[in-house]
């Protein structure tokens, strides 16, 4: 498979299996605040991690993440209506933390310039 069909087929199955997850799926465990960051499909397109971000505590995270993996085949039969493949990948759910050290990255940068603010203004 090329690289540009591996990009528009990613691209694809991204907003499709988020319209799928967001319209009809209904298990109260999955989080309110969920959102797919980026789907990876295979070179044979069998396989695809879809990748999602939760905000919320550890456990919601996890529970939304069990919850999205025993709905994987509901999602699939879903979204393959919507998107014509001759074999619809299965899906493997996977917490995408880039958002969470993003957070904590700008949380480190914030304290560093009021550090740096406190010495300023304590220099005579």
């Amino acid at each position: 498979m090329t690289k540009k069909r591996a990009l528009r087929l990613n691209s694809l199955l991204k907003e499709v299996i988020s319209e799928v997850v967001t319209k009809d799926v209904r298990n109260p465990h999955v989080a309110l605040l969920l959102t797919i960051t980026r789907v990876e499909i295979s070179s044979d397109i069998k396989h695809a991690k879809v990748f999602i971000s939760v905000i919320g505590t550890p456990q919601e995270k996890n529970e939304t993440l069990d919850a999205l993996q025993s709905a994987a085949g509901f999602i699939a039969v879903h979204a393959s209506k919507k998107v014509v493949l001759r074999y619809f990948p299965v899906l493997t759910f996977k917490l995408d933390a880039s958002v969470d050290n993003h957070l904590k990255i700008d949380e480190i940068l914030y304290k560093i310039r009021e550090e740096q603010n406190a010495r300023k203004s304590t220099e005579p």
